[in-house]
């Protein structure tokens, strides 16, 4: 297993940005997530809610489960939240140009800017997202770090190496847990540290969880460096083989997961039990990383691409036990 790696502590943006880079005007045709946003109208009351909820039931039904265990005063706004990251989510494969995809990734990004001024632009996801950003007052810069990094990963290319990967999962689910921690009230060192390693172990089992359907369309993800040391090609993923030297690449990466939610766990003692709910998505990585070790880590298991039926249980038990 690859060593332990130490989290810089997060530090906050207090102040929001008030400075709008200019008014969207009805939004560009085809930017809101594959849609054309300028078509939007605003549902009615409650409307926003509803969509967003459905949105990610559909698209993240991990992060649909995980959302319902919320206090219901955030539960809304981690739809939304949730809404949000699978709108730019599903960019990437929904596109056949990058130029395309930029010009989707520019709509969120102004669309944010626009949220922070009190103007959204009328699309549900939007909307309902300007409503959590008003009520928690959540720091504009996790979600301009979410579009930024994910703008950036339009690139049809693997990770480098775990260090790449760990720095998009740093930026992207990590910034996730950052917004979950401030709707809930939490602002606190050793909350944010554990939200680095948790966010870090999601990322990478995201990628692992995704290597079946990548390799399915002749692409692969997974840290150059890992599969070079193994002596294993892009052309072995594509193909679906499972000799002992692929499925050891598959467990150093899995291995670093592990890691990090172990080390997230380490110093569980001092995170805020008002903490805990936005990390029950570590109950989802567990049961992945047990079922693989279950196959002798073989990424091309049929078993690993069925939903957990058991995952609902599993995710009350432990939200009653207050532990992640």
């Amino acid at each position: 297993m690859a060593g332990s790696m130490a989290a810089a502590g997060m530090a906050r943006a207090g102040l929001r940005q008030r400075v709008c880079r200019r008014t969207l005007r009805g939004g560009l045709p085809g930017l809101g997530g594959g849609r054309a946003a300028a078509g939007w109208s605003r549902p009615a009351p409650g409307g926003e809610v509803q969509y967003c909820a459905e949105l990610v039931r559909k698209r993240d039904y991990e992060g649909f489960l995980c959302s319902l265990l919320l206090p219901a005063e955030s539960r809304t706004s981690a739809f939304a939240l949730r809404a949000f990251n699978v709108e730019l989510a599903q960019i990437k494969d929904s596109i056949t140009q990058k130029t395309t995809g930029l010009m989707r990734m520019q709509f969120w990004r102004e669309a944010v800017e626009n949220i922070y001024c009190d103007n959204p632009p009328h699309q549900p996801v939007a909307t309902e997202l300007w409503r959590a950003v008003r009520r928690h007052n959540l720091t504009k810069m996790w979600f301009m770090k979410i579009i930024d990094e994910r703008e950036k990963n339009l690139d049809d290319r693997a990770y480098h190496n775990i260090q790449e990967l760990e720095m998009y999962a740093e930026n992207t689910q990590s910034a996730l847990l950052y917004l979950t921690l401030e709707m809930l009230g939490v602002r606190d060192i050793h909350a944010d540290h554990a939200a680095s390693h948790i966010g870090k172990a999601q990322g990478i089992v995201t990628c692992l969880r995704a290597t079946p359907y990548h390799s399915a369309r002749q692409k692969v993800f997974l840290p150059m460096d890992i599969c070079m040391l193994h002596g294993v090609s892009q052309e072995d993923f594509i193909r679906g083989k499972q000799e002992k030297n692929v499925r050891d690449v598959i467990y150093d990466i899995a291995s670093q997961a592990h890691i990090h939610l172990e080390h997230a766990r380490s110093f569980s003692k001092k995170v805020p039990v008002k903490a805990y709910p936005a990390f029950f998505c570590t109950v989802a990585l567990d049961d992945y990383l047990c079922n693989m070790r279950k196959v002798d880590f073989n990424i091309f298991h049929p078993s690993l691409q069925k939903k957990s039926t058991l995952l609902p249980l599993h995710l009350y038990i432990r939200s009653w036990k207050k532990t992640y």
